[in-house]
């Protein structure tokens, strides 16, 4: 794995001749993604993104921290955060913005022996959970690094609409993959190609389906078209 992704937000944080970030997915054209977007301002946000960082409180921990805009506004705020990422040059880059507590690591393989009061998981969270198969792990993981009366902010994205319709009046579904929100995301950045990832846009119904099923509550609190926020507590 090249790092693109973080390559790209380490280039536009060093001024090192910095290029817009080209995505694609199994299921959608390569699309621009402008590199300032991930540096943002909170009033430069979408409203899922200020509605979870106003809801954020306690000990917080910012999954897939990416270049830190969140995590930076939080600890701005006065809260404790901690920001992580698998991308040990996204990392470097929000230790440079002033991220103060950063670690380059896999959200399974996080110690469990501190714990949080609010875990952001946003930009599409429901991503990081790869596909239907390791959902259950993801939230066991997530769930045994909430205290008791914590919460997990996250948003996701229900893809259906990319569907064509077939002649039954549903929807066609290509048949390689088992659930039609899973899809491989490729990044691409100054000519270069990193391998693709598995990536999980999961609809509301079947994320509260597996909370349901970890002893754990799901509760959409905005919607937007095919997107929502949720929150998840421990039951």
């Amino acid at each position: 794995m090249k790092d693109l992704f973080g390559q790209a937000i380490l280039d536009y944080q060093t001024d090192n001749n910095p290029e817009n970030l080209y995505t694609e997915t199994s299921i959608s054209e390569l699309d621009v993604m402008p590199i300032d977007y991930l540096f943002r301002d909170f009033d430069e946000m979408p409203t899922f993104e200020q509605k979870a960082l106003t809801l954020a409180k306690g000990n917080v921990l910012d999954v897939g921290a990416g270049a830190g805009s969140h995590a930076l506004y939080l600890q701005q705020k006065g809260l404790n955060v901690k920001a992580i990422d698998i991308s040990p040059k996204a990392i470097e880059a929000c230790k440079l913005r002033g991220v103060e507590n950063v670690e380059a690591i896999n959200l399974l393989d996080l110690p469990t022996d501190e714990k949080f009061d609010t875990i952001l998981i946003l930009m599409n969270g429901t991503g990081i959970f790869q596909n239907l198969f390791v959902i259950g792990a993801y939230l066991e993981k997530l769930k045994s690094l909430l205290h008791p009366a914590g919460q997990i902010i996250i948003d996701g994205t229900d893809i259906i609409y990319m569907f064509d319709d077939d002649d039954d009046g549903g929807k066609w579904i290509p048949g390689d993959k088992n659930y039609y929100g899973e899809v491989d995301f490729i990044v691409h950045y100054k000519g270069m190609q990193d391998e693709p990832i598995e990536w999980l846009y999961l609809d509301f119904d079947t994320l509260k389906n597996a909370c349901d099923h970890h002893s754990l509550e799901c509760k959409r609190i905005l919607k937007e078209d095919y997107s929502y926020l949720a929150k998840i507590t421990i039951k």
